[in-house]
């Protein structure tokens, strides 16, 4: 791809490195940037820059938040003796969208994946036990993809939490193996969690 300017190049380079985002999807980006209003610009570079100064993890859930806990965590609405562990926010978002769930959350920061280098001590699985043993929790809902790294994230948290005999329970599998959460319909993923079903029962399948 020939650029008449460096500029131009140096931009487009830059948005070619976000997911799912090529040069040619980059250069129109960039492009439309360019035909827009130097106040519109602005605006669009210091939200980027003030979100990547500003945010912050959840103390508690590690949800993406603006304050120090998160908005969901200090809901006197939310049902506080369930937490649903989920992989990372865009879970917690497509979980929202349903209107089926009114407990709190615990976002791991991903997914066990040896393959990847990532083991149980590189996600928030310590603070998930610690929570747990330090107040009246009376259900943990694995709601993780359904793919080999979730299905082997989901046995270690068992095996993890079944010592504090409390019901565990995982999302009905209304969502094919290999899909994840945040692709999911909302009536799909809404009814996988109403139908939720105890983890020990799907292990015997």
């Amino acid at each position: 791809m020939n650029f008449s300017s460096k500029l131009l190049e140096n931009a487009v380079y830059e948005f070619s490195k976000l997911p799912g985002i090529g040069k040619k999807t980059a250069l129109r980006l960039v492009l439309n940037l360019l035909n827009k209003d130097q106040a519109d610009v602005d605006n669009f570079g210091n939200s980027i820059m003030k979100l990547r100064r500003e945010i912050k993890k959840c103390s508690v859930c590690h949800n993406i938040s603006d304050d120090e806990v998160c908005d969901i965590c200090n809901s006197n609405k939310r049902e506080k003796q369930i937490i649903c562990v989920v992989e990372d926010t865009r879970d917690v978002m497509a979980i929202e969208n349903t209107a089926q769930y009114f407990g709190l959350y615990h976002v791991l920061g991903g997914l066990i994946s040896p393959m990847d280098g990532v083991g149980p001590s590189d996600l928030y699985i310590d603070s998930l036990v610690k929570r747990v043993a330090n107040s009246e929790v009376k259900e943990v809902i694995l709601a993780l993809s359904a793919n080999m790294e979730g299905d082997t994230t989901l046995f270690y948290l068992f095996k993890r939490l079944k010592d504090f005999q409390i019901p565990i329970t995982t999302i009905a599998r209304g969502i094919a193996f290999g899909g994840e959460l945040e692709y999911a319909d909302e009536i799909t993923l809404g009814r996988s969690i109403v139908t939720r079903v105890p983890y020990e029962a799907s292990l015997s399948k």
